[in-house]
């Protein structure tokens, strides 16, 4: 399946910030809209993306009308997601994409911004699994991932260069690269906004859960037939994540034990996630997993 890519930016485009999930301190906003501007683009602040509704940073009505108005307005030509946190699926449904259809734009996010990611592959098109305001902020100090960023907004296509990994499967693999945070694909199973594995290489990263949590949720895409079509895993940081001796198995073990029935390659120590390490990827792109000698690559196809 190849999915339609929105326009790389150019100087002068403009660039929404919205925050459809949690609330953001609101100086990592306006810090961000200045490296924007350091980049040669318009940086335009959606009405609630400096506020702050209990976790959220709006209601839902008022998420809900900025992520709308930014992803009509012909105008903007890329939406950066100010956060995640917990918020996307409480609106994800009532979004309208026919104007997004006409004017397709890059949405640059992840963590929560997975179930964004979902539903633009649903309607047929890519976008940006990457970094947020707060990393572009002045303070973050992550400036490898934002560089990256900054050189996949104009075009630039990466590859990725894994360290080894023992439990690393070997093999090739070609499909179509999907997916996001653990928890957040787990909560879209069975809605319209459910992965559709078949031909994928799909990759997983999770921020602050426990071993036990992560084996159920694997063994959710596995019960369910997930991990039986997929053509490669890709698995990428797990953060905060306190190992449980008493399980028997790391965090990483229990996603290799998942898989291991299956000949498709795996590759860990992808570089996406919650940490420093999170470098964007094209939601929705063609890649090809090479895995050999336990050293694993992802690189873009045509």
């Amino acid at each position: 399946m190849n999915l339609n890519k929105p326009p790389y930016l150019k100087a002068g485009d403009k660039v929404a910030i919205v925050s459809p999930a949690g609330a953001v301190v609101p100086e990592l906003i306006d810090e961000a809209a200045e490296t924007l501007r350091s980049w040669g683009y318009q940086p335009v602040l959606g009405r609630s993306s400096q506020g702050k509704c209990g976790r959220f940073s709006g209601s839902d009505d008022e998420r809900l009308a900025d992520l709308q108005w930014a992803m009509d307005d012909p105008s903007i030509r890329a939406v950066l997601c100010g956060r995640g946190g917990y918020g996307c699926v409480r609106i994800v449904d009532r979004l309208d994409f026919q104007g997004f259809k006409k004017s397709p734009k890059w949405l640059i996010g992840f963590s929560d911004i997975t179930i964004l990611h979902a539903a633009i592959s649903l309607h047929g098109f890519q976008s940006m699994h990457g970094a947020m305001a707060k990393a572009l902020a002045h303070s973050a100090g992550n400036w490898d991932a934002v560089s990256a960023l900054r050189r996949c907004l104009k075009g630039e296509q990466l590859s990725y260069d894994m360290p080894s990994c023992r439990l690393n499967r070997d093999g090739m693999a070609k499909g179509t690269l999907v997916g996001g945070n653990l928890s957040i694909l787990y909560g879209l199973r069975a809605t319209p906004f459910d992965i559709s594995p078949k031909g994928k290489i799909l990759f997983i990263e999770d921020i602050s859960e426990r071993p036990y949590h992560i084996d159920r949720m694997m063994h959710n895409l596995k019960l369910s037939g997930v991990l039986a079509q997929i053509s490669g895993l890709l698995v990428g940081e797990f953060t905060d994540i306190d190992e449980d001796p008493s399980f028997g198995q790391t965090v990483k073990e229990i996603v290799a034990s998942a898989v291991n029935e299956y000949d498709y390659p795996v590759a860990f120590n992808f570089p996406v996630g919650h940490g420093t390490t999170n470098l964007p990827v094209v939601h929705g792109a063609e890649v090809q997993l090479t895995v050999a000698d336990g050293v694993a690559r992802v690189d873009y196809v045509e």
